[in-house]
């Protein structure tokens, strides 16, 4: 897991590397950062930030094999990202009904391809998630319970650190 985190932080530096460029060349940031509500991401950030929290106390619970305590987190986990995941799909409409879209102009087609990036790997991580969620509730404990749901947590702290980043730099850095 460590591995396949890695190379996508590839992608993710490239993506960033590539919004700070397109975004401060043209005068287009200072044009089209004005359509973006970061009171309103920022909301939702704190939800997705909170999920590392409570993706923490699943593990913590696991490892003192709470089978209870474990299943109530990791839910709480899903729970939080799909909040973030709602609150990303408003935006994207809200932005679309505002004519502001992925073609609308350079800003547009990098904070889209961006977020939208970023945006994939919570559903996929959602996805796992829900997945190692099931394996957990139709059985026992089991070496491979406890590595699927080790690199699940890996990844969803890696999705975690880089919204942290993609959140400063878009959001943060369209207030400067």
């Amino acid at each position: 897991m460590f591995f396949f985190v890695g190379s996508e932080s590839f992608f993710f530096l490239a993506l960033i590397i590539s919004y700070i460029y397109f975004s401060h060349t043209g005068g287009v940031l200072s044009e089209s950062s004005h359509y973006l509500d970061v009171k309103r991401t920022g909301i939702f950030t704190i939800a997705l930030l909170s999920s590392s929290i409570t993706i923490f106390l699943a593990d913590v619970s696991l490892k003192r094999m709470n089978r209870k305590a474990h299943r109530i987190w990791l839910a709480a986990t899903i729970i939080l990202g799909l909040i973030f995941i709602l609150g990303q799909t408003t935006e994207y409409l809200k932005l679309y009904k505002l004519n502001f879209t992925i073609s609308k102009n350079v800003f547009g087609s990098a904070f889209f391809t961006l977020t939208g990036f970023h945006g994939l790997h919570v559903l996929i991580g959602l996805l796992v998630l829900l997945i190692v969620l099931i394996m957990i509730n139709n059985g026992k404990f089991k070496t491979i319970e406890h590595t699927a749901f080790s690199s699940a947590a890996i990844y969803w702290h890696f999705v975690d650190a880089v919204w942290i980043v993609v959140f400063s730099v878009v959001y943060l850095g369209a207030l400067i």
